[in-house]
C-alpha cells in the first residue's frame, strides 16, 4: 500500500501558530504580553480588563493578590508590577493559559507572582489573601459563580476585597449575590459594555 503523502503546512497555519505579541500600559505600567489563539482576548487587552485596571484603587503594601481565572495574565502581571512590594498568584483552569500567563511574568521580570493550574480558587484553599481582581467569562455560568464567591469570601482575609468586571447584563446579578455573599455592594463603574464590582470582607 503507497504510503500517505505528507501535505506541507500552508504559511497562513504557520503564521497562526506563532504568538500574538500585545505591548501595553496598564496601571501606568509599560508591559510586553505574549498571547495565542484560543485564550480570552488574544489580539488586544479586552475593554473589561481595561474598565477593571483603571478604577481598581492599589492594593495596601505587602498585600496578597489574586487574579482569578487570570487567561494569559494582564490582570495580574498589571498587579505585580505596580505593586512590587505585594505577592500575586493568579489562577484558571486552562493549562494553556497557564503556559501564557507564566511565560508572561518571566518576560516582564515579575518574581513576585506565579500562575497556579486551579479550578476556581482551589489552588490555594486554607491560604488566606487580601484582594482578588476577576474578569471571569460569563460562560463559567452563575453556578460557578455562586461558589467562587463563597470560596472568595472564605479566603479573603478580614477587611479584603473583591473586584469583579462583568457584562452589563449581570450587573443585577453580581449586585444581588455579592450583598448576600458579603453583606455590601458597591458598583464602582458602570461604562457602555461592562461594569467593576466591589465587596469587603467586613
Amino acid at each position: 500500500m503507497p504510503a500517505m503523502k505528507q501535505r506541507r503546512e500552508p504559511e497562513t497555519i504557520t503564521a497562526l501558530r506563532q504568538d500574538r505579541i500585545i505591548q501595553c500600559e496598564l496601571m501606568g505600567q509599560p508591559l510586553t504580553l505574549h498571547s495565542t489563539w484560543g485564550l480570552f482576548s488574544p489580539r488586544e487587552i479586552d475593554a473589561g480588563t481595561r474598565l477593571l485596571l483603571e478604577h481598581s484603587d492599589l492594593p495596601p503594601a505587602g498585600s496578597t493578590i489574586v487574579d482569578l481565572g487570570c487567561g494569559y495574565g494582564p490582570i495580574g502581571a498589571a498587579m505585580a508590577k505596580v505593586s512590587a512590594d505585594s505577592r500575586v498568584i493568579l489562577l484558571d483552569k486552562d493549562f494553556v493559559a497557564i503556559d501564557y500567563a507564566q511565560g508572561n511574568l518571566g518576560r516582564n521580570r515579575l518574581a513576585n507572582a506565579e500562575a497556579r493550574l486551579s479550578n476556581g480558587l482551589s489552588a490555594i484553599d486554607g491560604q488566606g489573601f487580601d484582594r482578588l481582581y476577576s474578569n471571569v467569562p460569563a460562560k463559567v455560568g452563575k453556578e460557578m459563580w455562586q461558589i467562587m464567591l463563597f470560596d472568595t469570601w472564605r479566603g479573603l482575609n478580614r477587611g479584603g476585597e473583591v473586584w469583579f468586571v462583568s457584562i452589563n447584563g449581570l450587573r443585577e446579578y453580581f449586585k444581588r449575590t455579592m450583598k448576600e455573599q458579603f453583606g455590601n455592594y458597591d458598583k464602582v463603574k458602570q461604562g457602555k459594555t461592562y461594569t467593576v464590582h466591589r465587596a469587603v470582607k467586613e
